[in-house]
């Protein structure tokens, strides 16, 4: 097996506590680039999204896209999303990176717009 850098041993160590804790909840998974920030609610039962946001969205008009405004508003669109399709409860997989920043700013947003995790 190949050896994994830092952030592929983090990213396996957070989705195999994940795996252990989910109970069927569907997993609102995080990715952040440099420029943008991108969120999706993950059904990996049946392996289909149920609901997705990023900031190169052009109905968000979010001008920079790597900052915590626009992490705030991916979070509540994706929050508004997920309600539509029904979700309200989801696991957290904060995808390797610190819980802080753009990551605390996305989730906390999801929060206020209704998700709970």
């Amino acid at each position: 097996m190949a050896k994994l850098s830092g952030i592929d041993r983090r990213k396996a160590r957070v989705r195999k506590a994940l795996k252990a804790r989910a109970n069927g909840r569907p997993r609102l998974s995080v990715f952040r680039s440099e420029k943008n920030i991108y969120a999706q609610i993950i059904d990996d039962a049946n392996g289909v999204t149920l609901a997705a946001a990023s900031s190169l969205e052009k109905d968000l008009k979010i001008d920079n896209g790597a900052n915590q405004a626009a992490a705030a508003t991916v979070g509540k669109a994706l929050a508004e999303r997920a309600t539509k399709a029904g979700v309200e409860n989801v696991i957290f997989d904060r995808g390797g990176y610190i819980f802080h920043g753009r990551v605390k700013a996305l989730a906390e947003a999801a929060r206020e717009g209704g998700l709970s995790f």
